[in-house]
């Protein structure tokens, strides 16, 4: 006897493979447009005729400037020096490329540091003056470093590289753009680069002149001032 056979699909034939689920396919191809998406971004950023295509209108929709504190100064600043610094700041990750995790700054900040001498510290023994009021000797602390400033005006990032994790890091982050470590570095370089140098001693030989030029204009004829820690 001939059994009767019919026709089986080809599904029911063949074993089935096993397939990635559609959700991890889907996720692929979110991870792949995001790396384009990125990739064009960083190309089209150097490309100045898209500023003229997309213009970007600003708005300043900042509030009023509200005074927090008020603090008297009772100190003269004799010199100031003005300075600039290239900050070449490289943070890398372990175990993975520069190309997946790291940044790495290079920025040219400008700023100032100004020495000045406290007159808040002057007591009565601190000026001497003679009986007749033609001689003065003031006795004043030795001249200070201020801290150290940096001008966004005149500062500027020349490059910027990033890995792959931490571009994706910005777009879900509050402060992207955040430099704070370059500023912190630039400020910490302007401020050790002013205490190697003599400005100390301009501020104190600044303020010996104005102080005599100051006491003579009022009839003392010999004005002398000293300085001690």
């Amino acid at each position: 006897m001939r059994e009767d056979t019919e026709d089986k699909p080809l599904e029911s034939r063949t074993p089935r493979r096993g397939r990635p689920p559609r959700g991890w396919a889907a996720v692929a191809v979110v991870i792949a447009l995001l790396c384009v998406v990125l990739f064009a971004l960083g190309r089209f950023a150097q490309v100045p005729w898209l500023d003229d295509v997309f213009g970007i209108d600003t708005k300043d929709r900042s509030g009023p400037a509200v005074l927090k504190s008020i603090q008297d100064m009772h100190r003269y600043e004799g010199a100031a020096g003005n300075y600039q610094v290239v900050v070449d700041l490289e943070k890398d990750a372990r175990l993975l490329p520069d190309s997946i995790r790291g940044t790495r700054t290079l920025f040219v900040a400008s700023g100032s540091v100004a020495a000045y001498v406290d007159f808040g510290g002057i007591g009565q023994g601190s000026v001497t003056v003679d009986e007749k009021r033609t001689t003065a000797t003031l006795r004043l602390p030795h001249a200070r470093l201020a801290e150290p400033t940096v001008d966004p005006r005149r500062s500027y990032t020349v490059s910027k590289q990033r890995g792959l994790i931490d571009r994706l890091g910005d777009l879900f982050s509050d402060n992207p753009a955040d430099e704070r470590a370059v500023h912190i570095l630039a400020a910490d370089r302007i401020g050790a680069a002013a205490e190697e140098s003599d400005l100390t001693l301009r501020a104190e030989k600044n303020t010996t002149a104005m102080l005599q030029g100051l006491l003579k204009g009022l009839g003392f004829e010999q004005v002398t001032v000293t300085y001690a820690p």
